[in-house]
């Protein structure tokens, strides 16, 4: 048996019958890997996006449905990210930002959002007023999340800060009910 290895081997390594196969395969391969890298990349990423606009919504909800105090920065952070469990890092990578507005004379948000970065210091709350009975308040909340593969051209495409990460960004407003 031992001696007929060799022998298979040399008759192996000289057999063409595969190698048209294998040229079809070495084009089609890289691919095929690259689509299902991007497509897990675009659910990993539609995922986390889903789950902190369905946290932020919930909490909202809490806030404009709850009675007595309104909670504070910490406390609706906190709750976001309970509510929104496959963000990585959430309470360290998750940056609250919380306005009036007035309904009557309406200027949005800026479009600059500010969110984490983790190349930089940390910087303190931004903007984060707890309204009075009958005010509109617009919450925005930016999530940092790391791609899993960064190499992909739909991760190449998308605006990064110094450590490679991507935001995630949502808002949602309510009125400040009575007291």
């Amino acid at each position: 048996m031992t001696c007929r290895i060799p022998h298979m081997l040399r008759r192996f390594c000289r057999d063409e019958a595969g190698s048209a196969e294998t040229i079809s395969f070495a084009i089609w391969m890289p691919l095929i890997l690259m689509t299902l890298m991007l497509a897990t990349e675009i659910g990993v990423y539609s995922a986390r996006a889903t789950m902190l606009e369905k946290g932020l919504d919930l909490v909202i909800r809490d806030i404009r449905l709850g009675t007595g105090s309104a909670p504070q920065h910490d406390e609706i952070k906190n709750r976001i990210c309970e509510q929104a469990a496959i963000l990585p890092n959430c309470e360290e990578n998750l940056r609250l930002e919380m306005v009036r507005r007035d309904p009557r004379s309406w200027t949005g948000l800026p479009t600059a959002v500010d969110c984490i970065d983790a190349s930089q210091e940390v910087l303190p709350v931004r903007s984060f007023t707890s309204g009075q009975s009958n005010e509109l308040m617009v919450l925005r909340a930016c999530a940092k999340v790391s791609p899993i593969f960064p190499m992909t051209w739909w991760v190449q495409a998308l605006q990064k800060d110094g450590a490679g990460d991507i935001a995630l960004v949502t808002s949602s407003a309510f009125v400040q009910e009575p007291r």
